[in-house]
């Protein structure tokens, strides 16, 4: 009796799944720039980036859930025109000088299937605090093929009222809906 419990503890042991645990990944700075585009008046849809981003995600396959956790350098804005650059770091719309970071938090990673398709969050820009939805189009986890070290890469995108965040400035004409797009890449550690 002893021997068959024995081996039905045993099989029961390789039978069972494996649980992995939340891996933690810190974004590469060098492939990970949150983009933004607003209306110019009608005239064109602009695009701008920040330069310097940093955090981390913390990604569980296996139990389906996740973290994101991203600052922003609000001083790295680059517009492609330094004269331009200064003036969206003004008070009228960044004010880096007060507020030198934007910053994501999650509260709800939503899987389909094995991968992310919407991080639910808090925005924080200009000191305004706002609930987002990351919608998430692409998703890729795998060993980085230089690196030889488990990564994970997303692009995602959210769309936000910047007078909603005390940046309204010029609204409607240029237009107050901004798209933010983020491309991170990040390594495990």
């Amino acid at each position: 009796m002893k021997k068959s419990i024995a081996l039905i503890a045993l099989a029961a042991a390789f039978a069972a799944p494996a649980f992995a645990a939340p891996e933690t990944y810190v974004l590469d700075s060098t492939h990970s720039f949150p983009r933004f585009s607003y209306s110019h008046f009608g005239y064109s849809t602009q695009l701008s980036r920040f330069d310097k981003t940093t955090g981390t995600v913390v990604f569980d396959k296996a139990a389906k859930t996740g973290a994101v956790d991203v600052v922003i350098d609000t001083k790295s804005v680059n517009t492609g025109y330094p004269t331009f650059n200064e003036h969206i770091q003004g008070e009228d719309f960044l004010d880096t000088a007060k507020y030198p970071t934007a910053t994501f938090k999650s509260t709800k990673v939503i899987f389909e299937g094995d991968k992310p398709a919407k991080v639910e969050g808090n925005l924080t820009l200009k000191g305004v605090t706002k609930p987002v939805v990351l919608t998430v189009t692409s998703f890729q986890a795998m060993p980085h093929p230089m690196m030889k070290k488990d990564a994970i890469g997303a692009n995602a995108y959210t769309i936000v009222k910047r007078s909603e965040f005390n940046a309204g400035k010029y609204a409607p004409y240029v237009g107050d809906e901004v798209r933010i797009d983020i491309a991170l890449e990040a390594i495990k550690q």
